[in-house]
């Protein structure tokens, strides 16, 4: 289905402002002036700001899943090892091309709000799934059961969150598509280093040379909206 461009550029407009100001700090009337729409049309597309916040998370997180489920069922033949990277690099890939979003809901959900627990009960959990998912198999397919297990997932979890909820140690390494696109490159190849590491027990371990990048992989171009 065909995005509507009117709703886009005021979702672009609030991820934005969002990200500056925060959700609470930040007016209907704001979004309208950034957006250059009258505030009738938020009012008439998504009712409140509220309204607008749950559609613009919908639409980030439908998105999210969707691309994390179709790399996980493309990279089906590969190892599981190659099939956890290459989740890795999706998931940073993404939340790289929606930066300021990203940032936005990861300090939000920093919160105990109920935003964050119907968040909790219905994206995190799917996203939860697919990731330990993932890191149980590459972990026992090479070491069998790790006692630490649960442990060394955390520490996966932390790396695929740090860059969005410590945005202020990135905010002069990263403007512009270029060095976002730089920046999940090497980014990930740290974490793929890691992994190779901890799962195979090899450092500079490089099966189908996938560091940050599969044959079939590109970066997509960067984005701000949701």
């Amino acid at each position: 289905m065909k995005k509507n461009p009117s709703k886009q550029k005021v979702i672009k407009a609030a991820s934005s402002l969002f990200y500056q100001k925060g959700f609470s700090g930040t007016s209907v009337r704001d979004i309208a002036d950034k957006a250059s729409v009258n505030v009738s049309l938020i009012s008439y597309y998504f009712k409140s700001k509220q309204g607008l916040l749950e559609y613009a998370v919908t639409q980030y997180y439908e998105a999210y899943l969707k691309r994390m489920e179709e790399v996980w069922d493309q990279m089906e033949e590969a190892s599981n090892l190659e099939r956890l990277k290459q989740l890795v690099f999706s998931i940073i890939q993404y939340k790289q091309e929606h930066h300021q979003f990203s940032c936005f809901i990861h300090r939000e959900l920093s919160l105990d709000s109920v935003f964050v627990r119907e968040m909790a009960v219905t994206y995190l959990a799917k996203e939860n799934h697919l990731i330990s998912n993932a890191f149980y198999q590459a972990l026992k397919s090479y070491r069998g059961n790790v006692p630490e297990a649960d442990f060394l997932l955390l520490q996966l979890k932390g790396m695929l969150i740090t860059p969005y909820v410590m945005q202020n140690e990135w905010k002069d390494k990263v403007v512009g598509e270029y060095s976002h696109q730089a920046f999940v490159r090497k980014y990930v190849k740290t974490v793929h280093q890691w992994l190779d590491f901890l799962v195979a027990g090899k450092e500079g371990h490089t099966e189908g040379k996938t560091h940050g990048r599969t044959s079939n992989s590109r970066i997509s171009p960067m984005k701000e909206n949701p």
